[in-house]
């Protein structure tokens, strides 16, 4: 059985948008905030920076919409943002530590409890 030439070209279709996928540049926030500010300022046409930049116009245009919504937001006095990762650890270790605490009295207070009883503290 031989296979279809349509198959074998859509798996190697596929294999191909993977590698693109994993490949793809990762803009981080910073880089995306300079693109958006750059096309603001008009100097260049919005084409040629996203030629320079090598990103798709669209692209260009949802991070220009996200980055001014973002400002509406903050400054209508919507402060609520997400926290970032290192402030997520800290938020961790530290109710990782309050556990501790939490779990070490409540150790004592038993054993407390246990000698009071043990102890026959019902004579007065």
């Amino acid at each position: 059985m031989r296979q279809k030439p349509g198959t074998r070209k859509s798996h190697g279709e596929k294999v191909v948008k993977d590698i693109r996928r994993a490949t793809r540049k990762q803009y981080s926030a910073e880089e995306k905030i300079r693109i958006v500010l750059d096309g603001l300022k008009g100097e260049d046409s919005i084409a040629e920076l996203c030629r320079r930049e090598g990103i798709a116009q669209s692209l260009y245009y949802s991070w220009s919409k996200e980055f001014l919504e973002a400002g509406k937001k903050r400054l209508a006095g919507d402060t609520a943002r997400a926290a970032t990762s290192t402030e997520v650890k800290d938020l961790r270790r530290e109710a990782r530590n309050l556990k501790e605490v939490v779990a070490e009295q409540a150790l004592e207070l038993r054993l407390l409890k246990k000698s009071m009883l043990g102890d026959g503290g019902d004579d007065e």
